[in-house]
């Protein structure tokens, strides 16, 4: 018999068809979040769940026991919307999908750096209305990138793509903090400088890039001390997870004008955004596009698919993080 598992949004075509061919495979048709309540029940009838970070799996989903699925084999590299603790204390193997998605990710947050120092949503949006009533010299300015510095709050992969893409792009110093120590090769080729808090990092960047993980530990990392410690010009740029920032505080801090300008990929709560974070024209926003390329989602799924066959075929999974 094939393990049954349930794929709980739609997936690119080519990772679908072949979780078809390995797997009893239910799909999500409709591609609506499914709701606490059908994920609680998925635990009984599948073998393995493979969400998405659209999934809430607290551990209010999960049985107290006779749990059938064994796998949640996660379609992204943050987990923080699984309830790790949960899953472990019932044997249950969470992986994700690290690596794949670094490049796009990576991609995105120097297209907020640099949309949001340029005004270009801004921009874009008074021509599309008809409002440009053409070049003039006072028109529009905004900051420049080249030259500044970057400040990076996680040197993961992304941050070191980020930061690269940043430093040999555009000329940018790097500083950045990191929980660990990071001396190695890439870093010192970028001249990129650890410093001892994220305070120090705030206080010295024109850039600040979130790559940390959310959840419990980093939720509002960014909250309103922080944000009065960085500099009145400084731009917040966040493709890592929503939480990190307190949103109230980010709204307030943008409307005292703490802080320049912020540019946004992921929100706490999201599909929901702030009506206030709508309104501002020195707010970028993206709707969650860091890893939205074609080779990028496939290669996504394929890591997931990579993860599952090893799983029921009794070998070490390549992505465990529970």
């Amino acid at each position: 018999m094939k393990p049954r598992i349930i794929v709980t949004r739609r997936w690119p075509a080519a990772v679908e068809q072949v979780l078809t061919e390995r797997f009893e495979t239910t799909f999500n048709r409709s591609d609506e979040p499914l709701g606490q309540d059908r994920l609680r029940d998925a635990f009984a009838e599948y073998d393995a769940i493979l969400p998405t970070v659209s999934d809430s799996l607290p551990a209010s989903v999960f049985p107290d026991a006779g749990a059938r699925s064994r796998l949640i084999g996660n379609f992204g590299v943050g987990f923080s919307h699984i309830d790790i603790d949960a899953a472990r204390q019932r044997g249950i193997t969470v992986t994700n999908t690290p690596g794949v998605l670094t490049d796009c990710t990576a991609d995105i947050a120097m297209t907020l750096l640099l949309g949001i120092a340029r005004r270009a949503g801004e921009g874009e949006r008074e021509l599309r209305a008809g409002a440009w009533t053409g070049w003039r010299p006072t028109h529009m300015i905004g900051t420049r990138v080249s030259g500044k510095t970057l400040g990076i709050i996680g040197m993961g992969r992304i941050g070191k793509a980020t930061a690269r893409r940043a430093h040999f792009g555009f000329g940018m110093d790097v500083v950045f903090y990191n929980r660990s120590k990071v001396d190695d090769d890439e870093t010192r080729a970028m001249g990129a400088r650890q410093l001892p808090t994220i305070e120090d990092v705030l206080a010295e960047a024109d850039f600040v890039s979130l790559h940390c993980p959310g959840g419990a530990e980093n939720r509002h990392l960014i909250d309103s001390r922080r944000l009065a410690g960085m500099k009145p010009g400084a731009f917040l740029i966040n493709t890592a997870r929503g939480d990190v920032i307190d949103q109230q505080a980010l709204i307030g801090a943008l409307e005292a004008g703490t802080i320049a300008g912020a540019g946004l990929d992921v929100f706490d709560g999201e599909p929901a955004v702030p009506e206030a974070l709508k309104r501002m024209d020195n707010v970028m926003l993206l709707p969650h596009l860091g890893s939205a390329t074609e080779e990028t989602r496939v290669a996504m799924g394929m890591k997931v698919v990579e993860n599952v066959i090893a799983f029921f075929e009794g070998r070490d999974v390549p992505d465990r993080v529970a």
